[in-house]
């Protein structure tokens, strides 16, 4: 476990050159008010990696300037080498990374299948075997889905709601999958659930980048972790030594 050194003009992290995603010295503001005060990570290809923070932290606002929903200030956002800062949101989408908003946000008026169809809209499959194989995977990792592929997505509950906005991004076969807070508003038996597939789709080599607050969930699966405080990265370390850290165990976990 390692607290960040002071940032150096021009400085570039060890692991950058093997990095699937890197983010230097990222600055967002609204307005007046700066969200992020100049972070940097690193996700190499194939890792879950967690962002841990509490609200109001800066972790939605760092996944919503990855996804480019919003522009940065400062900084420059790296993704397979290339500088990314400024693509629009879409064109990130096709270039393999896709984002898992808080609150899930699926389509509510649509069924579950059109509501995994959109996951793709602008993905060009190469015949229709391979959207097949892309839709049998998806249901094959949430059964439930394909049971209710009919069913409106509004009518569903919280995990399984959680369970179909997840569905979606995988049918864009991400390159690097955004997962913001999948556990908000979810019942324990659910959360274990969730997190389970979620380390399935690690396991099967999806790069993942997962923003949450349920520290012994995320970390106990994560390969290495960053804790964002008020706007700045305060330590950073394998998953499961962060887990094991007093002062993140006394900040999120409730243990002295």
């Amino acid at each position: 476990m390692t607290r960040p050194p002071e940032k150096q003009p021009g400085s570039r992290d060890a692991t950058s050159t093997d990095a699937m995603l890197e983010v230097r010295d990222l600055v967002v503001r609204y307005g007046r008010i700066e969200a992020l005060h100049g972070i940097s990570l690193t996700v190499a290809p194939g890792e879950l990696v967690t962002l841990l923070g509490a609200n109001g932290a800066g972790k939605s606002t760092t996944m919503r300037a990855l996804s480019g929903l919003l522009t940065p200030a400062h900084g420059r956002i790296l993704f397979e080498g290339r500088d990314i800062t400024h693509m629009p949101a879409h064109i990130r989408v096709k270039e393999g990374i896709v984002q898992v908003p808080e609150g899930r946000r699926v389509f509510p008026g649509m069924t579950v299948q059109e509501n995994l169809d959109m996951g793709c809209h602008g993905r060009k499959f190469p015949n229709k075997t391979a959207y097949r194989e892309t839709l049998d995977y998806v249901f094959d990792l949430f059964p439930r889905l394909a049971e209710r592929r009919k069913q409106a997505g509004g009518t569903m509950s919280g995990g399984e709601q959680q369970m179909l906005a997840i569905g979606r991004a995988l049918m864009a076969r991400p390159k690097l999958l955004l997962l913001d807070e999948p556990s908000m508003g979810l019942a324990p038996m659910v959360i274990q659930q969730i997190f389970g597939i979620i380390a399935k789709i690690h396991d099967e080599g999806t790069t993942t980048l997962l923003v949450e607050q349920n520290a012994q969930q995320a970390l106990s699966r994560s390969d290495r972790g960053y804790v964002l405080e008020t706007g700045d990265v305060t330590v950073t370390g394998e998953g499961r030594t962060l887990l094991g850290d007093p002062a993140i165990r006394a900040a999120y976990l409730g243990v002295a």
